[in-house]
């Protein structure tokens, strides 16, 4: 069966085209959240196998050098694309419609120039040229920042200002696939995402081995040259794969990959390209999203002010690892239900224009998509509390074994171990979290995204205040930032919980997170399991007969969860 445009719709847009519209939403981001997943287990496991092969090669401080660098890329995209992402995944049905209606179109009709799906990605492709727009400054003004303010340890390292220049490029590069991402995420197209970034990964990890290892046999001194080396592989072939899957969608169709006018033209649009009611979203999330940026790498920005270059490579060590398990699993499913919570809170809004009989229709698919919403969450945040139980049980006294032996006795004889043992305690929070700033990102007004920019404010004094203490006034060095990591993840979460409780009790879906705990009995079987770890951990090394008595107490809680 052909769409009106003559493009062949996908095996999937047919077998939900019989499913109700909420039903298919929550299938296809099942179902791409399930993409993600693999994408990141794919990705993180070849990352984690190649950065075994590197820490053999790597010093505390080189691995802090290429943290910094990594550090800059991240801020450069997270304020050109990342609130026109949130932006953009919240639409209504009836956005594309209403400049028709301003035109005096009929919106049901089949008019030569309004195609509402074609319309509404061409949308999106315009605004995402935005973030092209706004990154490229950003590029080269926080490459100026870095450069200027660098440690002179730092500035010593062997191709230190090629390394940064290749990190600009990279950057930029990989900003210019923005375009293809957009359509690739308002049409659901998850397997071609997961396929672009796992073929990118890929052709990062071999660039970034590759010429690390040749670079130790022929005895040449590249610094972080490799990693920046990785970061252009990664964004070439990422835009490849983009060009090569999304740019024939919009073959015969009536949008484009590139920025063109919007027909009809409507009093909505600037310059007929750019939607107004979209850009203001865009503008009250980026606000926001300045404080959230702050929040989410104000670790990395306070060891680096903060701590010597080795104490940031074994924070960032430790970081990684104890962050692989949210990376993997937690982020993808962020990610997805973002979008999804984005169509279901969204969706059937009616418009202010419409008749009393269209609102009163739509009421009650309104109150359906309500409570799928509240399910959803609910069942999230119940498997995460099964999840953190495992975590806070098992990861802290098996840290220091499992680090000993995949990054070896230079890196288990620093403070890494410490670290990373802290961080298992962090992880739950950061699960719940995300889930919760999810469904926020997509149900707040701008009026209450303001207001959670003014309370992000607050956070992030707590935060800098906590931060300055346990580094500065107790020196607690790396350990110690996880603590403050806590302290502002939990004043992010019991936010994000009481605007979560109320939008839903509003809508008459209420919610009661005490139904997402466990068991008691499961709850005490974890606490129980932890308490006798924690107290045979340091026999762990004494002799592998004490380690398997370990592994087989973890094993024993696995069955009893």
């Amino acid at each position: 069966m052909q769409q009106p445009d003559g493009r062949q719709p996908e095996p999937s847009q047919v077998k939900d085209a019989n499913l109700p519209m909420s039903s298919s939403l929550l299938a296809r981001s099942t179902k791409g959240a399930t993409y993600l997943i693999l994408l990141q287990i794919g990705s993180r496991a070849l990352t984690f196998l190649v950065n075994q092969i590197l820490l053999r090669f790597l010093s505390p401080e080189l691995l802090g050098i290429s943290t910094q660098l990594e550090l800059y890329s991240i801020s450069v995209l997270f304020f050109a694309r990342e609130s026109l992402r949130v932006a953009l995944q919240r639409q209504d049905d009836d956005d594309a419609a209403e400049p028709a209606r301003a035109e005096g179109l009929d919106p049901s009709q089949s008019h030569p120039t309004f195609k509402k799906q074609d319309r509404s990605i061409q949308e999106v492709v315009n605004l995402s040229y935005l973030a092209i727009g706004l990154g490229l400054p950003l590029a080269f003004l926080f490459a100026a920042l870095y450069i200027r303010n660098a440690d002179p340890l730092v500035l010593g390292t062997p191709a230190i200002k090629a390394s940064v220049n290749l990190y600009i490029f990279a950057t930029v590069l990989e900003l210019l696939s923005e375009p293809c991402f957009a359509i690739g995420q308002q049409q659901l197209l998850y397997g071609t995402r997961a396929s672009a970034e796992t073929l990118a990964t890929f052709s990062r990890c071999v660039l970034t081995c590759a010429t690390a290892v040749w670079a130790n046999k022929t005895d040449t001194s590249l610094g972080a040259l490799p990693f920046a080396i990785g970061q252009v592989g990664y964004a070439a072939v990422l835009n490849i794969v983009y060009l090569a899957c999304i740019g024939p969608f919009g073959s015969g169709a009536s949008f484009s990959i590139f920025v063109r006018p919007i027909n009809p033209p409507s009093a909505l649009l600037l310059w007929d390209r750019f939607p107004f009611a979209r850009l203001t979203l865009a503008f009250n999330i980026y606000a926001q999203s300045i404080f959230k940026h702050v929040l989410t790498t104000g670790d990395s920005l306070l060891i680096a002010a903060f701590t010597s270059l080795q104490s940031q490579g074994a924070y960032t060590l430790a970081s990684n690892y104890g962050g692989l398990v949210a990376r993997m699993v937690f982020q993808p499913i962020e990610e997805s239900s973002r979008s999804l919570f984005g169509r279901l809170l969204h969706q059937t809004a009616p418009s202010s224009k419409s008749s009393d009989t269209v609102k009163v229709a739509a009421r009650p698919e309104k109150l359906k998509q309500m409570d799928q919403a509240a399910a959803y969450l609910l069942t999230l945040l119940r498997i995460y509390s099964l999840i953190s139980i495992a975590v806070v049980a098992l990861g802290p006294p098996f840290s220091p074994l499992l680090l000993h032996f995949v990054a070896g006795s230079r890196w288990s004889d620093s403070d890494a171990p410490a670290v990373l043992s802290a961080y298992c305690y962090y992880i739950p929070l950061l699960a719940v979290n995300g889930i919760l700033e999810a469904f926020v990102s997509a149900a707040a007004s701008p009026a209450q995204l303001r207001a959670q920019s003014a309370w992000m404010v607050a956070f992030s004094a707590a935060f800098a205040a906590t931060g300055v203490l346990v580094l500065k006034v107790w020196d607690q060095g790396a350990q110690g930032l996880v603590l403050a990591n806590a302290v502002n993840m939990t004043c992010r979460i019991f936010w994000s919980s009481l605007f979560v409780s109320d939008h839903l009790r509003l809508h008459s879906a209420p919610l009661r997170y005490w139904d997402a705990l466990p068991s008691v009995g499961t709850m005490i079987c974890g606490f129980g399991t932890s308490w006798y770890l924690n107290r045979i951990e340091n026999t762990f090394f004494e002799s592998p007969w004490h380690a398997l008595h370990g592994i087989v107490a973890a094993a024993g809680f696995g069955m009893a969860m």
